[in-house]
């Protein structure tokens, strides 16, 4: 049998989600030699909509329109946060890098110049963040001038209802209609999914009978919402052509996980950062990994055995927290599960949770995380950079709550920003 080749490259990055994809893009756009290797399932989860800063302090649930004004309110507060780390103008350079990028891929987004959105969830509360796919931009437009709306909701869908986000915005928005429709050919059945309904939708016949079946429920409402299934791979013509049949505004609502946006993620980035030069492992993992002074790191990768070395000069660490398998918390400890990286946790297991489960400062274990200098570049146990040339970027990090200070996709986008540009000035 032949010796295994091994593949040489500048840096790789370990972690298909957000923060692994962003730090994959930036590092290909300069020029460096990228391998890029994960298990993508993860990014499935997500809403799709870009998130900066909405909320801070998290215990007093103080919502901020600003989201730069946000950032440098928690900063003061708290020094540690990765946030702290990164220039404002390189926080705002990542994104819209980022978002050029995601544009060219087909997922365009929409924004306000220095202001969050407000966006209407599955759940009929008002969301601010910093971008919207742009299928659910018109929606934010129609919910701020509060125009005759028509809510769709389809029999079999869990998980989102026309009657309940009627009910939660009532008062702000009374002139809201609903609609409960049967889904072209899956008339019957006692459960459909958005996944199934959006591929049908990029076909023209199944456009048409469900803009018929809209049209005659539309009694002069000026915009339609539904449920996040308008196509996957070219969403944007999919909305386009629907909304030109109906005769009215068309959007989308980001329902529950797993998420149609969440798949044109993996799906956009899976065609695109290839064509930039990322050779991208996707559904593989690290088994092994082992770091030679002055020779950078050697990486076995593969399925369900390595069946791939990769020599690196350098590796960026995104792996995500529990769900993305970077951190694994056993009977009495978190462990970081690859480097075996001292992970920054309460000093018992009994303080990872406090006693009220909807708790408005959250658990002590979502502070978990990875401890970094000023390169990113976690810390060992005797606080000095554990490798100079391995760095980290995304919810892997500590001290802080992406989830309830509602910054997750602007945190895992700005810290893979700031680590790519850590391993070159190195």
């Amino acid at each position: 049998m032949s010796a295994m080749r091994v593949l040489k490259c500048d840096l790789t990055v370990i972690g298909t989600g957000m923060a692994g994809s962003a730090a994959a893009l930036f590092a290909a756009s300069r020029g460096l030699k990228v391998v890029q290797v994960g298990r993508s399932a993860e990014i499935i989860f997500a809403s799709g909509l870009l998130d900066v800063l909405a909320v801070h302090p998290v215990a007093e649930k103080k919502k901020w329109r600003d989201p730069w004004a946000g950032i440098r309110a928690l900063v003061q507060d708290c020094p540690a946060h990765p946030y702290a780390r990164i220039q404002t103008g390189a926080i705002k350079a990542g994104i819209k890098e980022f978002l050029d990028f995601m544009e060219g891929a087909g997922l365009a987004y929409r924004r306000h110049a220095g202001r969050n959105v407000e966006i209407l969830t599955s759940m009929g509360t008002v969301k601010l963040t910093h971008a919207v796919p742009e299928t659910m931009w018109p929606g934010a437009e129609a919910l701020k001038k509060k125009d005759p709306c028509l809510l769709i909701d389809f029999r079999g869908l869990k998980g989102v209802s026309a009657r309940q986000i009627a009910q939660v915005q009532k008062r702000r928005w009374p002139d809201l209609r609903l609609a409960c429709l049967e889904f072209p050919e899956m008339e019957g059945f006692s459960e459909v999914y958005t996944e199934r309904m959006a591929r049908a939708l990029e076909s023209s016949r199944y456009r048409h009978k469900l803009a018929t079946a809209i049209k005659a429920r539309l009694a002069g409402a000026k915009a339609v919402g539904l449920p996040a299934m308008l196509g996957i791979s070219n969403s944007r013509q999919v909305a386009a052509d629907l909304a030109e049949r109906i005769g009215a505004g068309l959007f989308e609502i980001p329902g529950m996980p797993p998420s149609v946006p969440g798949l044109r993620l993996k799906e956009a980035f899976e065609r695109s950062l290839p064509a930039i030069g990322v050779t991208l492992f996707s559904q593989e993992q690290v088994f092994d990994v082992s770091h030679k002074e002055g020779r950078g790191f050697v990486l076995g990768i593969g399925r369900a055995e390595v069946e791939q070395t990769v020599q690196s000069k350098g590796v960026v660490l995104a792996t995500g927290r529990f769900i993305g398998g970077g951190l694994h918390a056993g009977r009495q400890r978190i462990r970081e599960t690859l480097f075996n990286l001292p992970v920054y946790q309460p000093a018992d297991r009994r303080c990872w949770h406090r006693k009220e489960f909807l708790d408005p400062r959250g658990h002590p274990i979502n502070s978990t995380g990875l401890q970094i200098d000023d390169l990113f570049r976690p810390l060992g146990k005797n606080k000095q950079p554990a490798f100079e040339m391995l760095f980290a970027a995304g919810s892997i990090l500590a001290h802080q709550d992406w989830i309830r200070a509602k910054c997750g996709s602007g945190l895992a986008i700005a810290t893979a920003f700031a680590a790519v540009d850590a391993f070159l000035r190195i």
